[in-house]
């Protein structure tokens, strides 16, 4: 696999590495490691890069190109190995990209083992995780990658021909990609990173490549449930699907108020009880059960086996994580949630929900669904971030909701006024149904300052 990877590389001529972050950085170390003597380029925003990475200037087969206008003159390279992080919305890409790849194209083009790739707009971290974890536990040589902070070729010469590789696969993962997972899971289509991408039609024509160039052996795993994943579906001989349409579902998992259903051939049984205790809370994890349940259908594990490791999973990090009590008030971070429809899931899971903090960068998503469902719902207290939050309370108070609703210039305000708005026993949650690049690096950063001012100001 590492082989036919670097006789293709080392067959062009101009190849360049475009951006030189964590993944940036791991394709470097790969080529370098086998093609010692090929002369590479490198592009990065980052005009401080080689003072980070001071062992780049003893590279003498290297030409960095750095600054503002390191996307020029792209269609001069041969090859262009692309991070996911590049912003290409401005970019005229159409006359060259086929010459862009990502790790994740290489490896799939060559890749000789089981491969799942996990893709969506929402959950495709629990998903894949979950995935990963009830695999670890039940078969051998199990290894997560992709988007999830595990770039593939930090991985590869760990796997072989036997190995289950489950791979998180963003959009930018996905946009140029000429190579599909065996088993291909797209969990849902929202309008998410219109920041990013030149239409959502774009955007979501770039997810719905993790089936384009699938064979006829491999499988396709299709959530139906949101809209425009169930206008896009394709069907085909080894598809599965999953929903609370039963309709919809030929072979897959239903999903209902009792629980989990496996339907094949006309037959449903109930393989997973709604009862049971499990700490992914909120009904939307079902779809992400769904989905696992779909793979361990397709790679032959027993149910039996499966159940109890869906229980013990543990929520990732920012993704309705339970911070803990403080003050008699329960708080929760679920800063992964960018876009409306996660936050309502989000406050819809939690029982004891009375204080909202929102908001985050404006990029143009609709957010009237998120604005509705609050008018009906038992927040009370709507703590509002720039930029969204403001547009938020703006609309809240023309509507004369009973909300009650504060705008605020930071984290540290936003958890103080949570101190003072929530009643003891009840619960403050981040979700801020919009993106953190207007104040942070990352929803990881976001959140990560909620749960310190939440303890700092316990004290």
């Amino acid at each position: 696999m590492i082989d036919k990877i670097i006789k293709e590389i080392a067959s062009y001529d101009k190849v360049l590495i475009l951006g030189f972050g964590r993944e940036g950085k791991s394709t470097y170390n790969l080529i370098r490691k086998y093609l010692k003597d090929k002369f590479l380029y490198i592009a990065d925003l980052n005009t401080k890069l080689l003072d980070n990475n001071s062992y780049l200037c003893d590279d003498k087969n290297l030409e960095v190109i750095l600054g503002d206008n390191y996307l020029d003159n792209l269609g001069e390279y041969d090859l262009i190995i692309k991070a996911p992080g590049v912003n290409f919305k401005n970019v005229e890409y159409e006359s060259f990209q086929d010459k862009i790849t990502y790790q994740s194209d290489l490896f799939l083009k060559y890749a000789d083992c089981m491969t799942i790739g996990v893709t969506g707009t929402k959950g495709k971290s629990t998903t894949s995780s979950l995935i990963n974890y009830i695999l670890s536990n039940t078969m051998d040589n199990v290894i997560f990658v992709g988007n999830i902070g595990i770039p593939i070729f930090d991985k590869i010469e760990e796997m072989n021909s036997k190995s289950i590789v489950v791979i998180e696969l963003g959009v930018h993962q996905l946009q140029f990609i000429k190579s599909s997972p065996k088993i291909s899971i797209l969990l849902n289509l929202y309008e998410e990173h219109l920041d990013l991408y030149k239409s959502y039609d774009v955007y979501k024509n770039s997810k719905l490549n993790i089936f384009k160039y699938q064979k006829d052996r491999d499988y396709k795993i299709w959530g139906l449930d949101s809209v425009d994943s169930y206008n896009s579906f394709v069907d085909g001989p080894n598809t599965y699907t999953f929903s609370t349409d039963l309709d919809k579902v030929k072979n897959g998992v239903f999903i209902d108020s009792n629980g989990l259903y496996l339907v094949k051939d006309n037959n449903k049984e109930l393989i997973y009880s709604k009862s049971r205790t499990r700490k992914l809370l909120g009904d939307h994890n079902l779809y992400n059960i769904a989905a696992s349940l779909c793979v361990c259908d397709i790679l032959g594990v027993p149910c039996d086996r499966v159940l109890d490791l869906i229980d013990e999973f543990n929520p990732l990090e920012h993704r309705m994580e339970y911070v803990g009590k403080y003050k008699e008030i329960d708080f929760y971070n679920d800063s992964i949630a960018t876009i409306p429809e996660a936050a309502i899931n989000c406050l819809k899971s939690i029982s004891n929900a009375e204080t909202f903090i929102v908001g985050g960068m404006d990029r143009g998503v609709d957010l009237s669904t998120l604005i509705n469902y609050l008018k009906t719902s038992n927040i009370k207290t709507c703590i509002c971030l720039k930029d969204t939050g403001y547009m938020i309370a703006d609309e809240l108070n023309k509507l004369n909701s009973n909300i009650k609703t504060i705008k605020v210039n930071d984290m540290e305000e936003a958890v103080r006024e949570a101190y003072l708005n929530t009643t003891s026993g009840m619960a403050c949650v981040l979700s801020p149904a919009a993106a953190s690049y207007n104040v942070y690096k990352n929803f990881e950063e976001r959140g990560k300052d909620y749960k310190n001012w939440i303890e700092k100001l316990s004290k």
